[in-house]
């Protein structure tokens, strides 16, 4: 029996497709930068819009900003600064470069300072592969869950294949095969054979390197 790999249901996820023209509904990607096709046509990772922390910090920057507004204006109007601005002057102050809480300090402010970096820099959507471009306005990605239910359905098609195990990375397809009846050297020519070309079916801009590993069942009792 197979063993489903990185998937929790029974749910199979469809491959993600994307257009430039409005097609009634379909999300409408940014631009791929041209340093991001392959000379194959095909194209580079998906980018995650990333709304929810993008959303996150424009809202913690409105708070912080507003009230710092309102305190200056507030001072302006000749009226006291509001206590929170007073404490954190004097604490600032007061307390030398090396004391424990402004280096804790410091280096949170740091760490999500360079995790926005990573996250501008970044692609994102690591879960969808994507797919040659047979058409210039027209992007097609494949999840990860999708490619490898294909690759362990083509694996158990093999003779003398008991059970398979496929995860499925960006670069690398892990396939690990149980034989009950071959010997296991003639059954793992027979899966890079079938394997290698269930990968170039898949259509993928950048096909994964197969690694293949065929085992005997394990001893019960």
């Amino acid at each position: 029996m197979s063993e489903p790999q990185g998937s929790e249901g029974t749910t199979q996820r469809l491959p993600v497709m994307e257009k430039a023209a409005d097609t009634g509904g379909e999300y409408e990607a940014p631009p791929v930068p041209a340093g991001e096709r392959d000379e194959a046509g095909g194209s580079g990772r998906f980018w995650s819009a990333r709304r929810v922390p993008a959303g996150i910090v424009a809202l913690l920057l409105l708070v912080v900003a507003g009230a710092f507004l309102y305190d200056v204006a507030a001072v302006r109007a000749d009226r006291d600064a509001l206590a929170w601005r007073r404490e954190l002057a004097r604490q600032l102050a007061a307390r030398p470069l090396d004391d424990t809480w402004v280096l804790v300090g410091a280096g949170v402010a740091a760490a999500v300072g360079l995790w926005l970096i990573v996250m501008a820099v970044t692609p994102g959507l690591r879960a969808v592969l994507p797919m040659r471009r047979t058409h210039a306005d027209v992007r097609a990605g494949l999840h990860r869950e999708a490619a490898a239910m294909v690759l362990r359905d083509r694996a158990m098609e093999v003779s003398g294949v008991q059970s398979v195990r496929v995860r499925m990375r960006r670069a690398r397809a892990d396939v690990r095969a149980v034989s009950h009846f071959r010997e296991p050297d003639d059954v793992h020519a027979d899966l890079e054979a079938t394997l290698t070309e269930a990968v170039r079916g898949l259509g993928l801009s950048r096909p994964p390197t197969l690694s293949v590993h065929v085992a005997r069942p394990g001893r019960k009792g």
